[in-house]
């Protein structure tokens, strides 16, 4: 690739980058200003991930326009810590989402949820008393649970819909309970629970308890993670392809960078 086409690439690749940087550090001061406590938490990464990009992008674009092989080497060295970073949670990502799915209920439309399915990294972060609890209070602040009875007017629309894992695992008792559904968010609890599963004597009507407090309501959460880190997981691999070819780019634009500097 020769001298000018490949800092040309270089420089404005890295010109839209820092568009985009910018636009994410905005999304995380929005986010911040916007979102409740349970939200709030995201915002820090994603500053810090506008921050990353926008500078390593300074770097690339002064090194290709400046043609300076010195601030070339410290851009690929960066973006090379970063498809290393990339490629290393990718792979672990698979990894723990790599167990768990659904279990068909008859009579139901959507599927039950066991915690017991999931990976270790799943079930630790999951029964860590502190982890759950901050994860519960936003379950309980999120009102889905409380809801539905707005969404399925009938117990026949409720047993025949489309229910989220956390729905499903949080918002009502399992089905092996047997316990009847007088609305989507009311159950007759006076009937004696058929089997001994823990979750039926956790469940409770309560706004606040639910079935919060449940093994089901974590595998919903486990599963809802999962999908999650899925499609991160999905768009890293796209992410890595692209950016490996952003670096061969560079390597090209610092070794004429290097060619030259040494002919002058």
């Amino acid at each position: 690739m020769g001298v000018g086409t490949s800092t040309f690439v270089i420089r404005w690749v890295n010109f839209l980058t820092m568009l985009v940087a910018i636009f994410v550090i905005g999304f995380g001061v929005w986010m911040s200003t916007h979102n409740d406590n349970c939200r709030r938490s995201l915002t820090l990464p994603v500053l810090c991930l506008g921050a990353l990009v926008f500078l390593i992008s300074i770097i690339g674009f002064l090194g290709a326009w400046k043609n300076n092989s010195s601030l070339l080497w410290i851009y690929l060295i960066a973006l090379c810590f970063i498809l290393v970073s990339i490629l290393v949670f990718t792979v672990l990502a698979f990894i723990v989402t790599n167990a768990g799915s659904g279990h068909h209920v008859s009579g139901l439309s959507y599927k039950e949820y066991q915690l017991q399915d999931y990976s270790s990294w799943f079930l630790k972060q999951l029964n860590n008393t502190h982890n759950w609890n901050r994860l519960k209070s936003c379950l309980v602040k999120s009102e889905d649970c409380n809801n539905l009875s707005k969404k399925y007017k009938t117990p026949r629309q409720y047993r025949s819909a489309k229910l989220t894992p956390i729905e499903a695992g949080c918002c009502r008792p399992p089905s092996e309970c047997g316990y009847p559904a007088v609305n989507a968010s009311y159950y007759d609890l006076s009937f004696h629970p058929v089997s001994t599963n823990k979750d039926c004597k956790s469940y409770k009507n309560s706004r606040s308890v639910k079935c919060y407090n449940c093994d089901s309501c974590k595998a919903g959460v486990a599963q809802y993670m999962k999908t999650e880190w899925r499609v991160v997981a999905i768009f890293n691999v796209i992410l890595f392809v692209i950016l490996s070819m952003v670096y061969f780019v560079g390597c090209c634009a610092r070794r004429n960078a290097a060619g030259s500097r040494s002919k002058s």
